[in-house]
């Protein structure tokens, strides 16, 4: 289990390889951002997209789940986040692109009320199969101290 303590500003981390569908990025839209350029083809290629996109909150699903499935589940003691900021969308994703995800420890602090809880500001940025930032992302993690 790696803790707290076992972590340290500027480590990085890359992982993940997420395959983005037109039929995962209808259905994301379809229910939570209906605009037509996620949508509709005709639609989407009148857009500035010059095509069918995800939404940039489909987007940050995806890259949560990489960050799930390759990052907190692999034994990091991670107690979920209080929050972000300056999330970015950079570049939109189609379908077709294969997203990844790089993690890099910015800052640690001790969480002011919480002794046996540490504070740990991470910045993300998603990358697609080009190695182009397609999204950015400052988090704080609220993360578990070694147990004495």
């Amino acid at each position: 289990m790696l803790y707290f303590e076992d972590i340290e500003p500027g480590q990085k981390e890359r992982f993940g390889s997420y395959h983005v569908t037109k039929e995962e990025i209808v259905a994301f839209a379809g229910r939570y951002d209906p605009q037509p350029f996620h949508l509709d083809e005709e639609a989407a290629k009148r857009s500035l997209f010059g095509g069918i996109c995800a939404s940039g909150w489909h987007t940050a699903a995806m890259t949560m789940r990489l960050v799930v499935d390759d990052f907190t589940s692999k034994g990091v003691a991670s107690m979920g986040s209080p929050g972000g900021e300056h999330l970015r969308w950079r570049r939109p994703v189609y379908p077709g692109d294969t997203l990844s995800v790089e993690v890099e420890i910015l800052e640690k602090k001790d969480h002011p009320k919480r002794p046996n809880v540490g504070l740990v500001k991470t910045s993300w940025t998603t990358f697609n199969q080009k190695n182009e930032p397609v999204m950015t992302l400052i988090a704080e993690m609220l993360m578990a101290k070694r147990p004495e």
